[in-house]
């Protein structure tokens, strides 16, 4: 079964106060569109090292919503990338598309 975004460790994290909560998921919500474009538009470019970067940045947003597999996933694709393979590509890509989605709901 896949995993699914939660927001688990937001709620931890914030002790209850429901306005950190919404300035984190609002974080998330600016930076994570941005990220996966640029993501995609330096992969497509064959900028797999610059990708790699990024995928760095999107890693971590996907540990804080609980991931804890594509986190996994993302740090193997991330050094993958950086010697120049794209084989997890797929797998990746899946999980963006799971985040968006999540995110968009939440909007």
């Amino acid at each position: 079964m896949a995993e699914i975004p939660n927001l688990d460790y937001i709620k931890e994290i914030s002790g209850g106060n429901e306005e950190f909560e919404k300035k984190f998921l609002s974080i998330i919500q600016v930076e994570f569109p941005k990220e996966k474009e640029d993501y995609c538009n330096l992969l497509e470019g064959g900028q797999l090292e610059e990708s790699a970067k990024v995928v760095h940045k999107i890693k971590h947003k996907f540990g804080i919503l609980g991931l804890n597999n594509a986190y996994k996933i993302a740090i193997k694709y991330e050094e993958d990338l950086k010697i120049g393979s794209t084989a997890l590509k797929e797998d990746f890509e899946s999980v963006l598309d799971t985040v968006q989605e999540f995110i968009v709901k939440m909007e």
